[in-house]
């Protein structure tokens, strides 16, 4: 993991890695999406739900989850709503509708409690080896993952591999993830 400018602020690192991950997934997506479908469809054999997020330019597109067989039925997307995230069940060709941040998120269906998720996917600009992920700043993973109920769920980020550095700057809102997808497949940052 390679470091990057020292005294850096996460709004120069945002700037610096939105641009390198975009460039990096047209030669990354197709093994990020790889590893997705070889290495998910295991760690959910125990039951729960999978928490996908819906892809914005410049992130991995991770949708194609919902045609493996063994994950028909048991995914989930998070929807902004209220000055919080949740996340709610989702089959490919559900209705959706924007949630208060913009994103498409299921137009229907009831906010799912923490135990039916197994796993929590996050797009991520840059992740290091605390677990902290940078994202865009809005913080909604973070508020969601603060309740301990929450926190419980295993997180991953997702990025290409040339995304991950030694340290990021940390505030003490941030909470770390649990390990991360790049195209080489899954890492825990503590066995699970």
């Amino acid at each position: 993991m390679p470091n990057e400018p020292a005294n850096a602020s996460k709004a120069e690192l945002r700037r610096l890695f939105r641009q390198r991950r975009h460039q990096l997934l047209t030669t990354t997506a197709a093994g990020l999406q790889q590893s997705a479908l070889a290495d998910l469809p295991a760690l959910l054999s125990g039951g729960g739900r999978l928490g996908l997020y819906w892809p914005l330019p410049g992130e991995v597109d991770l949708l194609g989850l919902a045609e493996e067989p063994q994950l028909r039925g048991r995914l989930a997307l998070p929807r902004v709503q209220q000055n919080a995230l949740h996340y709610q069940s989702w089959r490919r060709g559900d209705a959706l509708a924007s949630d208060a941040t913009g994103i498409p998120a299921p137009a229907a269906g009831e906010a799912l409690p923490p135990g039916e998720l197994a796993l929590i996917l996050a797009p991520a600009l840059a992740f290091d080896r605390r677990g902290i992920r940078l994202g865009y700043g809005g913080g909604w993973f973070d508020r969601l993952r603060s309740q301990p109920a929450w926190r419980r769920v295993p997180a991953l980020a997702v990025l290409p591999q040339a995304c991950l550095l030694e340290q990021l700057p940390a505030d003490p809102w941030d909470v770390p993830f649990d390990g991360w997808l790049d195209e080489r497949g899954v890492h825990w940052l503590q066995p699970v």
